[in-house]
């Protein structure tokens, strides 16, 4: 009997969906199956607080959109409205002051005092060539870098910062703050090498293509996918929960999850060698969110910061390093590192005239149970004295309600997989093709093979043209431009 489909994709988060816009570009019968209500993934937003109040369920501010091969290739900003602001992030220091990093290198710079040359002469060579450090940062890691000039001066930067000598030429608590909290966000010990890659390539795109925005949410994002896929032929069926690859009509299959449920998936059909090695796989810290209603925005000491979407919450850079390596070691902190999101600074279309959604992540053992919302207000007090008077409500999910959410936030862990550096090049499995499973005919497309975490989209159309390479004999990408061409 033939089959309904020539390719069936597992998972509608945005990996999902870039591998199925890619495949269904190539002229393939392509059928996305999604286990919830609603696709999106790490991309739904709804109101999970009060009516009028939306939310992003995960990722809110998106860098890696903007930087993506695969979107530009797309066109992300022609098909959703990225609103870049015109500071990417701040943190604020006890005391009332804060860094703040401007979109412009310049100003930024010029607001550090004496540590501006520095900041300066660290990131503008970099900025620079940030095109060519995208096509680095978000290809696999055994990949010959195409511009390797540019990967070597990337590598030095981070060796800069990872290691005990990372404060060397900063002088200033601001500018060392700066630099900690864009580290934090890959929730690794620190300094270490993963975290200061991860750090550096943020903090480049905050002073490039911008820290953006969708208005509307990031569900924007999902929802522009989806039409492109729908648009040419893709069928999209919710609420299927798939537990076996023996339910999918198709001989090819493209799953948007991590190996722990590929393992389950696959069953008998995996080799016990794959197996085994894929069950080495670790994953990282997790993320505790709370979510905010308040009747107002977030009162911040320090002016700046309440021109910016996102703001990183936790002291100095001793402070912010203490909170990672206690998550490391599987204990809550005492002062947690919190990422803090108020879209609508920029984003009208988030509350109520008036009123503010506030998004957050706290960073928690893997597996946490704990309702973080009491530290994460304390937190916020801290840097906004009155903020608790402004809540008119909250919502909390633990990194383990994350999990049930999304089973790909294996015990909160939002990566997927912890980024170390040995899961950068073992990610899930040292291979030249890791997306191409040991399964026949199946492919592994989300945030746990390379390049990794992040919206981006890269993962699933690597993914995708494995596939069309391996089983249809298809070398080229598609074209994926608005208008049927490329848009670069």
């Amino acid at each position: 009997m033939t089959a309904a489909f020539d390719a069936v994709v597992v998972g509608a988060g945005p990996n999902g969906l870039s591998a199925a816009v890619v495949l269904a570009r190539a002229g393939l019968r392509v059928q996305l199956l999604e286990r919830a209500d609603t696709i999106g993934g790490g991309t739904r937003t709804a109101e999970l607080t009060l009516p009028g109040f939306r939310h992003d369920i995960c990722s809110a501010v998106h860098p890696m959109a903007m930087a993506s091969g695969f979107f530009r290739r797309w066109g992300l900003q022609e098909r959703v409205e990225m609103i870049v602001p015109e500071v990417s992030y701040g943190h604020p220091l006890d005391g009332g002051t804060a860094g703040v990093a401007y979109r412009d290198l310049d100003r930024t710079a010029d607001g550090l005092g004496v540590d501006g040359p520095t900041w300066h002469r660290m990131f503008s060579r970099l900025v620079d060539l940030e095109a060519e450090l995208s096509q680095f940062t978000l290809s696999p890691i055994l990949q010959v870098p195409r511009h390797l000039g540019t990967a070597v001066e990337f590598g030095l930067r981070i060796l800069h910062q990872a290691g005990p000598w990372w404060d060397a030429g900063l002088r200033t608590e601001e500018a060392r703050a700066l630099l900690a909290g864009v580290m934090a966000h890959a929730i690794r010990p620190m300094p270490s090498l993963s975290a200061s890659a991860a750090g550096l390539a943020l903090a480049v795109h905050g002073h490039g293509y911008g820290w953006a925005v969708p208005r509307g949410g990031s569900q924007a994002i999902a929802d522009a996918l989806a039409a492109d896929l729908v648009a040419h032929g893709g069928v999209i069926e919710t609420g299927v929960e798939v537990t076996s690859l023996r339910q999918l009509d198709a001989s090819v299959r493209l799953l948007d999850v991590t190996p722990k449920q590929l393992i389950a998936i696959a069953g008998d059909e995996m080799p016990v060698g794959y197996r085994r090695r894929l069950e080495r796989f670790r994953y990282g810290g997790g993320a505790s969110k709370v979510d905010f209603a308040l009747s107002g925005p977030v009162p911040w000491q320090a002016e700046e910061l309440r021109r910016t979407p996102t703001v990183h919450l936790g002291g100095d850079r001793a402070a912010v390093a203490r909170a990672e390596h206690d998550v490391a070691r599987g204990v809550h902190p005492a002062e947690p590192f919190v990422l803090a999101v108020q879209a609508g600074v920029v984003d009208d279309t988030r509350a109520p005239a008036g009123q503010h959604a506030l998004w957050t992540y706290a960073h928690v053992p893997n597996g946490s149970t704990v309702d973080m919302t009491e530290a994460v207000t304390q937190q916020i007090e801290r840097f906004a004295p009155g903020f608790r008077d402004l809540v008119l409500a909250s919502r909390a999910h633990t990194a383990s309600d994350l999990e049930e959410h999304d089973p790909n936030y294996v015990g909160g862990d939002i990566a997927s997989g912890a980024p170390t550096m040995r899961q950068l090049i073992a990610r899930p499995v040292v291979s030249t093709d890791p997306w191409r499973t040991a399964v026949p005919g199946t492919y592994l497309a989300s945030s746990s093979v390379p390049p990794g975490p992040s919206v981006h989209g890269m993962g699933g159309a690597y993914a995708a043209l494995s596939a069309l390479r391996h089983e249809f004999g298809i070398e080229h990408l598609p074209r994926l431009g608005p208008d049927g061409g490329t848009t670069t």
